[in-house]
């Protein structure tokens, strides 16, 4: 009698791969994100910084720096890079980009979640501007008959107020500006998260008549509203540009942590989509 044939071992199933999340970041809420998520063996964490600030403090988990050259390239990138998640983390008025997300998420299919700060609201005191661009904060200060201003807008569009020659301007930025710049303008290089007594002292020992801000919100910049409410001083306010349109939004971390538990299914969601390019 022959030899019985061996039955054939069972075939090895491969592990699933651990689920890739591309966070665009550059903001305190993607670096707290990707430490959250970080360490996590079900995930792969890949944070991108634009690239626009000289030394940024790197992220957990992997990084890359510099732009995806415009949807079309994220969107290649989301798929050559298996991505299964985005996340839009970037500062509020990264206008760009987050359009640039949405666009290359419905080209892949890839789910999409813009984590984004709450607005700064205004408290009794409070002498506010509201305006809807960087031209028209220039256009205000002319308006407010406005001397010695304090620009917390960043080191980008200080175009739109190169031509306010007889306004003297303390312009703050993490790093140096590019011209064209005001006339009149000193530069002061820092880095939040600033004080209430250090923007007191600044509004104090500068003569500051008006403050011009973005409406980033979050506390690490918010002392100069207090600072300026304390002084009886007027703040511009550039409003955001809206999220675009179809997209999620969420305020918190914690909220984005549960957007991704319910894609993967932690919290009775039918699990993350099969990432464009990975088999199913």
């Amino acid at each position: 009698m022959s030899e019985p044939t061996p039955a054939p071992a069972p075939a090895l199933i491969p592990a699933a791969a651990p689920a890739h999340v591309l966070i665009l970041g550059g903001t305190t809420e993607s670096r707290r994100l990707a430490e959250r998520l970080y360490g996590d063996g079900r995930l792969r964490v890949t944070s991108s910084l634009a690239g626009r600030v000289a030394r940024p403090v790197p992220p957990p988990g992997d990084v890359r720096i510099g732009g995806f050259g415009g949807a079309e390239g994220l969107a290649r990138w989301l798929r050559e890079q298996r991505v299964d998640a985005l996340i839009d983390a970037t500062h509020p008025f990264a206008g760009t980009i987050s359009r640039n997300a949405a666009h290359a998420a419905a080209l892949t299919h890839v789910p999409l979640l813009s984590l984004r700060r709450p607005s700064w609201v205004p408290v009794a005191g409070d002498d506010w501007h509201p305006v809807g661009s960087l031209a028209r904060a220039a256009e205000k200060l002319i308006a407010l008959r406005s001397a010695r201003v304090f620009l917390t807008t960043g080191r980008m569009g200080l175009a739109a107020f190169a031509h306010l020659d007889e306004m003297w301007f303390l312009v703050r930025s993490v790093d140096a500006p590019e011209p064209p710049c005001p006339a009149r303008t000193d530069v002061l290089l820092d880095r939040g998260p600033f004080t209430l007594d250090g923007e007191r002292e600044i509004l104090r020992r500068h003569r500051v008549d008006v403050v011009v801000t973005k409406d980033s919100g979050g506390a690490a910049t918010a002392p100069k509203l207090t600072a300026a409410r304390e002084a009886g001083i007027p703040v511009v306010v550039v409003r955001r540009p809206a999220v675009p349109e179809g997209v999620v939004s969420v305020a918190t971390v914690e909220d984005a942590v549960e957007w991704l538990a319910q894609l993967s299914g932690d919290s009775g969601g039918a699990g993350f989509p099969t990432a464009p390019g990975r088999s199913g």
